[in-house]
C-alpha cells in the first residue's frame, strides 16, 4: 500500500498534470526563498529539493513531490516576470530563437525518507514575435505567472514552433520523470 502524496506546489498547471496521471494527492505549497544563482539545472534541482524538504518536515510519513521550473535563453535564466515591462523584455529575447526549459523534480519517499532529485530539459523553438503581438499577449495576463513569460499550453503556444523533449516539462512538470521516480519507490501507476 502506497502512502499519501503531497504536492509541494500551488501551481494549477502542476496540479492538472498530476491529476492526468490519475494520482490522488494533497496540495501543500512550500514557502521557501526561491532566489538562487548558478547553472539552470542546478538551480531548479536545488529549489525543488528545498521545497520538498520544507513540506516533508510538516508531513511525516507522506511522499512529497517538489518541483521548480526555469527558462534559459541566450545565457539568461528567466523566472516569472516582475512586471509587464519585464515580460516584454523576456518575450523579445525569446522571439525567433530557442530556449531551454529546465524542471527540477524532487521526490521524498515517505516510508524511507530517501530524497531523489532529478532534472528534465526541453528545447523550445519560437517564431518571431512583434512588439504589438507581445503586448497583446501581456495584456491577457497569461505570461505574468509563468517562467519565461509564456505558457505553451495556453495563448503562448501560438509563439511556439517546435518542442524537442517533454511537452509536460514545458508546462511545469515532466510527468514521465515523475512516474519513473514514483515507481522506483514502489508506487503502482
Amino acid at each position: 500500500m502506497q502512502n499519501s502524496l503531497i504536492l509541494a506546489s500551488g501551481s494549477p498547471r502542476r496540479r492538472e498534470l498530476l491529476s492526468l496521471m490519475g494520482i490522488t494527492y494533497q496540495i501543500c505549497p512550500a514557502d521557501v526563498d526561491e532566489h538562487m544563482n548558478g547553472a539552470p539545472d542546478e538551480v531548479v534541482m536545488a529549489l525543488s529539493r528545498r521545497k520538498a524538504l520544507a513540506v516533508a518536515e510538516r508531513h511525516s510519513g507522506c511522499t512529497v513531490l517538489g518541483a521548480d521550473t526555469l527558462v534559459a535563453c541566450r545565457g539568461e535564466i528567466m523566472g516569472k516576470p516582475q512586471d509587464q515591462q519585464d515580460a516584454m523584455r523576456m518575450l523579445m529575447l525569446l522571439s525567433g530563437g530557442e530556449n531551454n526549459v529546465y524542471t527540477g523534480v524532487t521526490v521524498i519517499d515517505g516510508k524511507t525518507g530517501r530524497v531523489d532529485t532529478r532534472c528534465d530539459q526541453t528545447r523550445v523553438h519560437f517564431v518571431p514575435i512583434t512588439p504589438e503581438a507581445a503586448q497583446r499577449y501581456i495584456d491577457s495576463g497569461e505570461p505574468m505567472d509563468k517562467a519565461g513569460a509564456y505558457g505553451a499550453q495556453g495563448m503562448g503556444g501560438m509563439f511556439v514552433s517546435a518542442i524537442e523533449g517533454s511537452p509536460s516539462n514545458v508546462i511545469g512538470l515532466p510527468i514521465h520523470l515523475v512516474r519513473q521516480m514514483l515507481m522506483e519507490i514502489g508506487w503502482q501507476l
